[in-house]
């Protein structure tokens, strides 16, 4: 099958429906998801959307809140765009039917929470499953837009890229490379289809998944970092992951995120023995900013040799902790942890990348007709370490801006002719009889995860990230050498676009020769401001060479530069 589109949205969070839902106005819209359209990150997100509502907040301080969080690599002027564009992005979702609570300065007025290293009550929540209650209005409006086609279990293997020399004046030539849409292989049919666009706009969340202990879904594997870096696109800052302190730590309790929100409503960390510790490590002690908090659980832990710590909000009414965290507590209670009255054993987890594919204000990655949007982007606005509850505010700001671009370039784009693609539409051939080498599949992705866990995790060292880059290489040769006498299929996908990421993520971290927001190195404890590094930048060697998963064929005007499919222009 090949369809054409004037939009190639990938992934089905609150970036990818909110460029959609916009981008729909002035044209058609494909939105490819790998799993269900609502197994998302964003559906999973608890504590609420960050944004100047209250009489005593103002632009200024959640500008001031980002950049400290930031540890100086925000962009100042990217920040100053998201904050001042905030309040009206809340709007649009407040008019497509998105409930926030209520009752804050008046009844009418919304009930502004507070979080980790913020100065003012800001955070818009819907209780404590502020996500859920987005992504499915976002879902409910796209489902019914009628320039809107979504297409679940789909996943994406590559970028299709176009190849232009051009010349510049008599003598001198330049290479640029346009984004003309995607090979997608539908696991139910096991078919790999050709989706054609005026532009592709990757939504594909983080890279959680590549961790051992994680609060993200397990559609979290990075897809959208390893195909853009594939297809020679720019990423940077991939050292800044950001570890969430509190993730509930109970064996029948798979990524469930305690939310931040909880401290902002006056729990206190507490070890076995009960004792509150924050105030050992930061003046704002349990509202310290992410990285200070998640350092101190792991030093915590280390030195007492526990394995978790504790979230005690139970010196809060009762009533108000079960209003305030309904599905928090319901959870909890099924495990048998009565939150009103227990503390909630927690540990840090992996949560989220605070860099990722380079773009610019309206989400423009390095290759042209290609933007990027959310968790998979690195805009600017985080820098070394994101402030709470920004994430959802920056998807949507970000995809309000890149529809606002598109539309003003498609007939433009639709003015050019794209060349002929080769359309891969038969089954997919079922290579070897590998049902014995799928082992391989689960044996490498615990190693990776373990692996990121130990030697790429809250803390770090030089000889820890020398040991990672050398297993990880070790471990790449070995998923290429046995790809072809595996059946195609998602797990065989992720697994190489995983082990890609986990490399890009050492490989930043290796650069940077300091410790700086969430990259602690034991072996640089202080932070270099003389340092040129300001961004660890990673792109493609040309040399470099990927399995391919789509079957080229030689009479085409088709070549694979690794695994990023393209065509010449002819």
């Amino acid at each position: 099958m090949k369809t054409q589109f004037d939009y190639l949205v990938i992934g089905s969070g609150i970036a990818g429906l909110t460029f959609a839902l916009k981008a729909a106005n002035s044209g058609t819209v494909a939105i490819v998801t790998k799993k269900d359209k609502l197994e998302t990150s964003t559906n999973y997100a608890q504590g609420g959307i960050a944004s100047v509502f209250g009489s005593d907040d103002s632009f200024q301080l959640h500008i001031e809140d980002t950049l400290k969080a930031g540890d100086g690599l925000c962009h100042p002027d990217v920040v100053e765009l998201v904050v001042k564009n905030g309040p009206d992005r809340i709007r649009d979702l407040v008019s497509l039917g998105v409930e926030f609570n209520r009752g804050g300065e008046s009844a009418a007025a919304f009930d502004l929470g507070r979080e980790g290293g913020h100065s003012r009550n800001r955070i818009l929540h819907a209780h404590d499953a502020t996500g859920r209650a987005v992504e499915h209005v976002l879902m409910a409006a796209a489902e019914a837009h009628p320039n809107i086609a979504i297409f679940e279990n789909h996943l994406v293997l590559d970028l299709i890229i176009q190849h232009r020399s051009m010349n510049i004046g008599s003598t001198s030539m330049f290479q640029q490379d346009i984004c003309r849409g995607a090979y997608v292989f539908d696991i139910t049919e096991n078919e790999i289809h050709c989706f054609l666009a005026n532009s592709v706009l990757l939504c594909t969340g983080g890279a959680g998944k590549v961790y051992l202990y994680t609060s993200n879904p397990d559609v979290a594997t990075g897809d959208g970092l390893a195909i853009a870096y594939r297809a020679g696109a720019k990423l940077a800052n991939l050292e800044f992951v950001q570890f969430h302190p509190t993730c509930l730590y109970h064996p029948l309790a798979k990524n469930y995120l305690i939310s931040e929100a909880v401290r902002g409503e006056g729990a206190r960390l507490i070890d076995r023995r009960g004792r509150a510790f924050m105030e050992k490590y930061h003046p704002l002690k349990d509202l310290a900013f992410r990285d200070i908090v998640a350092r101190a659980i792991d030093t915590e832990m280390k030195s007492s040799g526990d394995d978790c710590v504790f979230l005690d909000i139970s010196r809060r009414d009762s009533d108000f902790i079960k209003e305030r965290f309904p599905n928090i507590y319901r959870k909890c209670l099924s495990l048998g942890i009565d939150i009103t009255q227990d503390p909630i054993p927690v540990v840090p987890a992996a949560h989220y990348m605070c860099g990722g594919i380079v773009t610019n204000a309206h989400g423009q990655t390095t290759i042209q007709n290609l933007y990027a949007l959310g968790e998979c982007a690195c805009t600017g606005l985080h820098g070394a370490n994101r402030l709470a509850s920004n994430s959802l505010l920056e998807a949507m700001i970000f995809a309000d801006q890149a529809a606002l671009h598109c539309a003003a370039n498609l007939e433009a784009w639709r003015s050019r002719t794209l060349p002929g693609v080769p359309d891969f539409s038969a089954k997919v051939a079922q290579r070897g009889s590998a049902n014995n080498e799928m082992v391989l599949i689960a044996h490498n992705w615990d190693i990776i995860r373990r692996l990121m866990w130990n030697y790429v995790g809250i803390v770090r060292t030089d000889k820890r990230l020398a040991l990672a880059l050398t297993h990880i290489a070790q471990i790449r040769m070995e998923i290429r050498e046995h790809m072809p006498k595996i059946p195609l299929n998602s797990d065989l996908v992720e697994l190489q676009g995983l082990a890609l990421v986990a490399e890009l993520i050492i490989r930043c971290a290796v650069q940077r020769k300091e410790s700086r927001g969430l990259h602690y190195n034991l072996d640089h404890p202080q932070k270099d401001d003389d340092s040129r590094i300001k961004d660890t930048i990673v792109t493609k060697n040309p040399a470099e060479e990927f399995f391919s998963f789509i079957p080229v064929k030689t009479d085409e005007p088709v070549y694979s530069a690794g695994q990023a499919l393209s065509f010449r222009h002819r």
